[in-house]
């Protein structure tokens, strides 16, 4: 049986004091070391899904939840959450680089010195581990003091993607992080995914079906605020049971 990471529990999330009721009702569990796809049509709610995972949505003003989102057992909505505890179990890639204003080296350095690590050898070991991690040592090992902003933006995306694994989350959060590379380079992200998830609980937004066929273990379809229908890829994209799957994944509607 595999495990959960991640259980939705009758999540609601209200915008604009009430009037735009952006999720109804989700109920899922998301499982843990697999790549979970989150796809559906523009606006239908995906994004407000994976941002309700780490608390971003809190962000947003006048929003308003019902519900729970339980990460290890643990209700992260709870009022005695202390959100930059659940927010370090997470990393998030978003739909472009958002790299820290600093040097490439102090990018990956910046989490584990905020959580007190002072020894240079010791940084040192970290950022060149995970820059190896995110396939950029290589690129990168003589520019480590030049500003990360010089770098390509699919070099800066597999930066964030190394700053954000420094921190040692247990979950990786992926907001359409590939929509703003090049071809080249989204092949780099979507291989460091596939290769992540035997450590990783990965959950991606992408409105790139061939994408998402290429990199879903599991798939969570949303149309206008809904979880219509979930299941393992296969299920998914080949034996679809509700008619807007069948029509969304064959194009019909998008």
């Amino acid at each position: 049986m595999t495990k959960t990471h991640i259980s939705v529990k009758n999540l609601h999330v209200f915008y604009d004091n009430n009037r735009t009721h952006a999720l109804r009702g989700i109920n899922v569990d998301i499982p843990d070391k697999r790549i979970t796809v989150i796809i559906g049509p523009s606006g239908c709610g995906k994004s407000t899904l994976l941002r309700s995972f780490n608390r971003l949505i809190d962000s947003v003003e006048n929003v308003r939840v019902s519900g729970k989102v339980l990460v290890d057992g643990e209700n992260i909505f709870d009022p005695k959450v202390d959100i930059t505890y659940v927010r370090q179990k997470m990393g998030l890639l978003s739909q472009r680089p958002y790299p820290l204003p600093m040097s490439v080296y102090d990018n990956v350095a910046y989490g584990p010195r905020i959580n007190g690590t002072r020894n240079k050898k010791k940084l040192d070991d970290i950022v060149q581990h995970y820059l190896k991690e995110a396939s950029l040592w290589d690129e990168v090992k003589n520019r480590l003091r030049e500003p990360a902003s010089k770098l390509s933006v699919g070099q800066q995306q597999r930066l964030c993607l190394a700053r954000g694994l420094a921190v040692e989350p247990e979950i990786i959060l992926g907001d359409e992080p590939t929509s703003a590379l090049d071809p080249k380079s989204s092949r780099h992200i979507e291989e460091k995914f596939i290769e992540l998830k035997s450590r990783y609980t990965i959950i991606l937004v992408t409105h790139i079906l061939r994408q998402a066929k290429r990199l879903a273990d599991y798939v969570l379809f949303m149309y206008m605020g809904r979880l219509i229908e979930h299941g393992s890829a296969h299920e998914i994209f080949d034996n679809p049971q509700e008619e807007l799957t069948k029509e969304y994944v064959q194009g019909v509607i998008s």
